[in-house]
């Protein structure tokens, strides 16, 4: 009924605010019999933590997770999974001149009126430090679905502000801070020369991300109310920040004519991939590519107008540690979201399906 918990099969359970003494979930439905460990999980940590450059926020945040339960001698239980990441390095001062205002473009002025309450320290609930328990929880579920389907997940940025990144490679995103798939140092110079700029100027900007499963069985998602493709964009406009979601061709759809769009089929597979792996929301066994809008981030140094509890007009400066492109920290949270839809289906057409074969082979 509060909206913390994501999934059916597979159900992860979120908690915790950003400045209090710990976050975390419970992934509830993990099926019993996998190898797991706490360095499994600490990867994709890692890639999605605070201060890893000049660029990100500069919270210094080891995000140490600890496996609570659910897991036996190296092996997952089939019972609820808990995790646990401390926070460290809290800095709540930096949040005392906006306890009684509202951030423009902040979540500060609805969740005031939704609770009559809230925690100003780092936005509280609404922090975008809430992703690294989906990120841990997007890590188990990654791991089985390679371990069971060879499901494979990989994202990058594509593009900054105004910058396009062009796609070079994936092999390039673990090589450059902006998760930038391309080695073009005069590009990769040009992004950071942007940032600088930005964060002196005590502004944000946002981004665009590309995710993608590769590996995905055919026949994965449901025909009507629980579509995979309708899933995948629930699940990707959960993440803190974004405004816009596209499947396959997205909204170049609009532009194209049906004998451009619809992906033809021969004996040696699909001509195409402008579904973006999903037809009559079923995954076609294709790559499932998703591209996400994310907004600028809205705790800046810039001076904005705003009004008090009260209703009195004010002036907003937001002091303290931000991403000033909360984008660059993205994609393993974009992963994560994937694979947790991903590891549902996968569930239910196991629960459903799971005898059903057919003659036709998968192109």
């Amino acid at each position: 009924m509060s909206g913390n918990s994501f999934g059916k099969l597979f159900s992860v359970t979120t908690f915790g605010e950003s400045h209090g003494p710990a976050i975390g979930c419970v992934i509830d439905g993990c099926p019993p019999g996998m190898a797991l460990t706490e360095a499994d999980i600490q990867l994709d940590l890692d890639r999605r933590k605070p201060g890893t450059s000049r660029h990100v926020t500069q919270r210094q945040e080891g995000d140490r997770v600890q496996i609570l339960s659910g897991v036996y001698e190296g092996v997952t239980t089939g019972t609820p999974i808990a995790l646990l990441i401390p926070n460290e390095d809290q800095r709540s001062k930096d949040y005392g001149n906006i306890a009684e205002t509202f951030r423009p473009g902040h979540a500060d002025y609805t969740y005031w009126h939704k609770y009559g309450v809230r925690d100003p320290r780092g936005g509280g609930r609404s922090s975008a430090r809430l992703t690294a328990p989906v990120v841990g929880a997007g890590a188990v579920a990654k791991k089985w679905l390679r371990e069971r389907y060879g499901v494979g997940f990989a994202g990058c940025m594509r593009q900054l502000g105004e910058i396009a990144i062009p796609f070079g490679g994936w092999e390039h995103v673990a090589n450059n801070p902006f998760f930038a798939a391309t080695d073009d140092a005069a590009l990769l110079a040009r992004m950071e020369a942007y940032m600088d700029e930005l964060r002196r100027a005590g502004d944000s900007i946002g981004a665009r991300i590309d995710v993608v499963a590769i590996g995905v069985p055919v026949g994965w998602g449901q025909p009507i109310y629980d579509k995979l493709d309708a899933d995948i964009a629930y699940a990707m406009m959960g993440i803190n920040a974004v405004k816009g979601v596209e499947i396959g061709a997205g909204f170049a759809s609009v532009t194209q004519k049906g004998s451009e769009h619809g992906d033809e089929l021969t004996p040696d597979g699909f001509v195409g991939n402008q579904a973006g792996g999903v037809l009559g929301g079923i995954s076609t066994g294709q790559d499932i590519t998703v591209s996400l809008a994310i907004k600028p981030t809205s705790s800046i140094r810039v001076p904005r107008r705003s009004i008090d509890k009260a209703g009195q007009p004010a002036i907003v400066e937001t002091f303290g540690r931000h991403d000033p492109c909360v984008g660059i920290r993205a994609t393993p949270i974009a992963e994560a979201m994937l694979a947790l839809v991903l590891i549902d289906h996968a569930l239910m057409q196991r629960a459903q399906c799971g005898d059903v074969r057919v003659d036709t082979p998968r192109i």
